[in-house]
């Protein structure tokens, strides 16, 4: 399922015209924190987590929205780059269920 998703984000960014060029992974790494900062701000102007807005009566905004826009962006960054996202998702999170409590963490 994951992988449909990948596939779907890197074919709408092909047919919009952003593979046109080599990316600079240090910009597309920037652009997927930027989403992040988006979804801050939208926390900082008081939207509320669970909160979506609509610009224009079309245009989904909001911290869910934001957080949707850094996925769609890794999404079509693995899609670009044949890496097998669902496939490593499932062996980290798998990895992760073996670690200690907070694992030396105190957050």
């Amino acid at each position: 399922m994951i992988n449909d998703l990948v596939k779907r984000a890197h074919d709408n960014s092909v047919k919009h015209g952003f593979w046109e060029k080599d990316k600079n992974f240090g910009e597309v790494i920037a652009l997927m924190h930027s989403e992040l900062s988006e979804a801050f701000e939208e926390y900082r102007n008081g939207k509320g987590i669970n909160e979506t807005y609509y610009e224009e009566g079309k245009k989904p905004c909001g911290i869910p929205s934001e957080l949707a826009d850094v996925v769609i962006r890794i999404f079509d960054f693995c899609g670009g780059n044949d890496i097998d996202l669902e496939k490593i998702i499932l062996e980290k999170m798998e990895y992760n269920e073996t670690r200690p409590y907070k694992h030396g963490k105190k957050c």
